[in-house]
């Protein structure tokens, strides 16, 4: 639940308190594209696993959590969190389509999460985290529908998909203090327990597509 976030975050800002460090509570900056470079938006949930799955796939550059499908301009975490601000946790991905394609990141932002739970990831309820493609062209919305077509057909998961399928408009990066969390706060208990099962699933469903692999 976002009760359960906000009480792991704020335990953490007050420990950096403590030892004297100040929490860096500021936007991330969005990386520039680089030539020959593709970005993709996904929503699936906390973004914390989001962002450590996708970082793992060979030619993805960087990933940014940060908030996208709302309708108010530079959301905080908790402005989000009141599901007021119509935003979704989301992740910005940065990547080559020569070495990983579209259709192969689909693959894994389904494989990451559970895109058949309406409004929810496990734990954690709201429209914050929803799932959710996001599309720049006519041929990534046509990917996407594809991809949903065999995750149904597949039959994985219980109940069919209830992913949004929504034209991009704007990505607000989110807080430093929330880049790499993943990798920073491995021992938290619920990135243990909600975040790398998460992460550990998109890995199997990748195999052969990871930078370990490489």
């Amino acid at each position: 639940m976002k009760f359960i976030q906000s009480i792991i975050i704020s335990i953490g800002l007050l420990a950096g308190y403590v030892q004297g460090q100040t929490p860096d509570a500021s936007p991330a900056k969005l990386p520039k594209l680089k030539p020959g470079e593709a970005v993709a938006t996904f929503a699936g949930g906390c973004f914390w696993a989001q962002e450590e799955g996708f970082d793992q796939l060979i030619g993805v550059r960087e990933v940014i959590s940060g908030y996208a499908g709302g309708t108010v301009k530079n959301p905080t975490y908790q402005e989000v969190g009141t599901d007021r601000t119509g935003h979704a946790e989301s992740v910005q991905v940065y990547y080559d389509p020569n070495v990983i394609r579209y259709t192969d990141l689909l693959t894994a932002f389904f494989a990451g999460h559970d895109p058949t739970t309406l409004n929810r990831q496990g734990p954690d309820a709201g429209r914050d985290y929803r799932s959710v493609a996001f599309y720049r062209t006519p041929a990534e919305k046509a990917e996407i529908e594809a991809a949903i077509r065999r995750v149904n057909a597949e039959k994985h998961y219980a109940g069919p998909v209830v992913t949004e399928i929504t034209p991009f408009t704007v990505f607000y990066p989110a807080e430093n203090y929330h880049q790499n969390y993943c990798k920073l706060h491995p021992d938290q208990p619920y990135i243990q327990r909600v975040s790398l099962p998460k992460v550990e699933k998109l890995r199997k469903a990748m195999h052969g597509k990871l930078k370990l692999d490489s």
